[in-house]
């Protein structure tokens, strides 16, 4: 990793000429006044600028034009990216994501997106993609070592029933259409380990735990799933009231459960993402990688100069205005 210091302003920086010049000239001045009055032996008149007075408006000056210089700090890195290794997660967008523990708390769909948004920051040399599910399986990312565009594309494009379910219903989620992912081209044909992270509240309608687990592990395809419920959350309407047609599903853990173990995966609650994201690493492992281009952050510095430039300008008004 490569850092520099850059100004993005940088002519900004010379209205500091402009006060520090006749500040200098007055603190050469007032040096040779003080010598004279040494010279002839007379007494230091009552109100004088003395030398640490003056230091401390320069000091204010220097800082304030530093910082609209806009000095920023840049990083460049070089990303690369497994070559091997895939991940797709699967965010349940079915009504009861909707869900909530009152009218103006974060749904269930918000907090799996956050928790998406963590662990895929746990593994950031694998290529990761997004799809949705309800009572089928649509993509919105195919798998990319862009970790931006996967961001980007939660905030921007995962939503309650976007697109809607093909059934009209409340928990409209059937487990049965994550059968369809691993011959459907969510991963290449390069990826020797893909892993699919399933991020739903556990409610689905029936299916066959048995016979979904069988389709991903004879496709060699790793399963982790993270659970987001709560038995006294609601789905609210607009008007803040609860939508009497839901009801939380008391079975959703067992359900998820059972096809974690058919899948030979594991099955974690969203209060455990800790251990989520390290079982996560651990079915991803290590291999080889390749260098896909640079990138660059930059850090502005402007706002700490502004404000180390407070404390200069508390010694002048300290001294100005001692009582």
């Amino acid at each position: 990793m490569l850092a520099s210091l850059t100004f993005l302003t940088p002519l900004a920086a010379l209205v500091a000429v402009a006060a520090v010049i006749p500040l200098a000239a007055f603190a050469i001045a007032a040096r040779r006044v003080a010598r004279v009055r040494a010279l002839l032996v007379l007494a230091r008149p009552a109100h004088t600028v003395d030398a640490g007075l003056l230091a401390a408006l320069v000091a204010v000056v220097v800082a304030l034009a530093l910082a609209a210089a806009q000095p920023a700090l840049s990083r460049t890195s070089t990303q690369r990216d497994r070559t091997d290794a895939e991940v797709v997660f699967v965010l349940d967008t079915s009504q009861s994501m909707a869900a909530a523990p009152g009218p103006r708390s974060r749904t269930r769909l918000d907090r799996a997106t956050a928790a998406a948004e963590r662990l895929r920051a746990a593994i950031p040399e694998v290529p990761s993609g997004i799809a949705t599910l309800t009572d089928r399986v649509l993509p919105d990312l195919l798998p990319v070592g862009d970790a931006g565009a996967f961001d980007a594309t939660l905030r921007r494009a995962v939503a309650i029933e976007e697109p809607p379910p093909r059934a009209v219903s409340v928990r409209a989620t059937t487990f049965t259409a994550l059968a369809g992912i691993p011959k459907s081209g969510y991963f290449s044909p390069s990826a020797r380990v893909r892993v699919l992270v399933l991020l739903t509240d556990g409610e689905s309608g029936p299916f066959d735990p048995a016979s979904v687990g069988h389709t991903l592990t004879s496709s060699r395809t790793s399963f982790l799933a993270v659970r987001f419920w709560a038995a006294n959350e609601a789905v609210y309407e607009a008007s803040g009231r609860q939508d009497p047609n839901y009801r939380p599903d008391p079975t959703s853990r067992e359900a998820l459960a059972s096809l974690a173990s058919a899948a030979g995966g594991r099955a974690f609650e969203e209060n455990d993402l800790g251990a989520a994201a390290a079982g996560l690493r651990a079915v991803v492992g290590r291999g080889p990688t390749h260098s896909v281009g640079r990138t660059q952050t930059t850090h502005p510095l402007a706002p700490y100069l502004a404000l180390a430039a407070l404390f200069p300008l508390a010694l002048v008004l300290r001294r100005r205005f001692p009582g």
